[in-house]
């Protein structure tokens, strides 16, 4: 388990934080960059980093808006442009990365995301191209709330969906919505939904998760990514990637479904491996991190 020194790196105006693996050398010509999901940060590949460092330079990010990167307000489609404000997207963060990969790392990569990092990585892999070597998603965003998936034959959410928008724009709302979530008994919670197996949930991670939260913007992401109803599905991007695709998938993921991990692998070429790790849930690189980091370097192996 590791927690890296962190580094600051200047994107635009932004304060952008990431760390190296430990025992990091020139000599490794194998780059590996983390991507965190939704409402996590660099630390959450605490069991990942280090091992997989020991066969690369492998570097973790806090995507603007988390972790200890820059927070700015969040800016909606129908607002005016503010100071020091943003509208959170997944071409903003596909940039990022990107930007990161050619000003930091300047070599080829492999991208690793979990959740909506997921998403991120395939957008980072569309604008790097061949300095792009290959994209693991782990559990990747299926976002189902996107305006792109509401079936017209669902007459209810057809209905209820401007009302939706409406309500989750007020950032009063989000607000309120943020802080209940953001203690440590709600984020154990969710936690034991996400992890099924209760592996690894423990004081640490609830410290990672919360103490990011309580930062004085911190409320202005989980406002961006609420609100995001029209942005990139991985279906979207999958043709767009040159780069071959691992899947790496918890067979009892509460909220990203397996059955449509195995339709993706079914559907585009560029997949080549579906891994599924028993018993694990949303985060299985956190929760079977020993079955993951072997999987990752695998599948590194194969197509370096």
């Amino acid at each position: 388990m590791s927690l890296n020194k962190s580094e600051t790196w200047k994107w635009k105006n932004w304060e952008i934080s990431w760390s190296l693996s430990k025992n990091s050398t020139s000599e490794k010509n194998t780059k590996i960059l983390l991507v965190h999901g939704f409402g996590a940060s660099k630390k959450h590949w605490r069991h990942n980093q280090d091992f997989l460092g020991k066969f690369s330079n492998c570097y973790a990010i806090d995507l603007l808006g988390f972790g200890k990167s820059s927070q700015p307000s969040a800016l909606l489609n129908y607002e005016p442009d503010k100071k020091n404000s943003i509208k959170y997207s997944f071409d903003l963060w596909g940039n990022q990365i990107s930007t990161f990969c050619a000003e930091v790392i300047k070599s080829p990569v492999y991208l690793v995301g979990n959740s909506i990092g997921g998403v991120i990585a395939l957008k980072a892999a569309e604008i790097l191209k061949d300095n792009c070597k290959g994209v693991i998603l782990i559990d990747c965003a299926q976002r189902t709330m996107d305006d792109k998936r509401l079936k017209q034959s669902d007459i209810l959410m057809n209905l209820l969906r401007p009302v939706l928008k409406t309500i989750v724009r007020q950032r009063v709302i989000s607000n309120t919505l943020f802080t209940r979530a953001a203690n440590p008994k709600v984020i154990k919670k969710i936690l034991e939904q996400a992890y099924p197996s209760g592996k690894n949930i423990d004081e640490e991670l609830i410290e990672i998760l919360y103490k990011p939260s309580q930062r004085k913007n911190s409320k202005e992401a989980f406002r961006g990514f609420i609100n995001l109803f029209d942005d990139y599905l991985a279906t979207d991007l999958f043709d767009k990637v040159d780069a071959p695709i691992q899947l790496i998938w918890g067979e009892k993921d509460p909220w990203e479904s397996l059955n449509e991990a195995k339709e993706w692998k079914q559907q585009f070429s560029n997949i080549q491996r579906l891994d599924i790790i028993h018993g694990a849930g949303h985060c299985p690189h956190d929760e079977e991190p020993e079955q993951t980091n072997e999987l990752i370097n695998e599948f590194i192996q194969e197509t370096k």
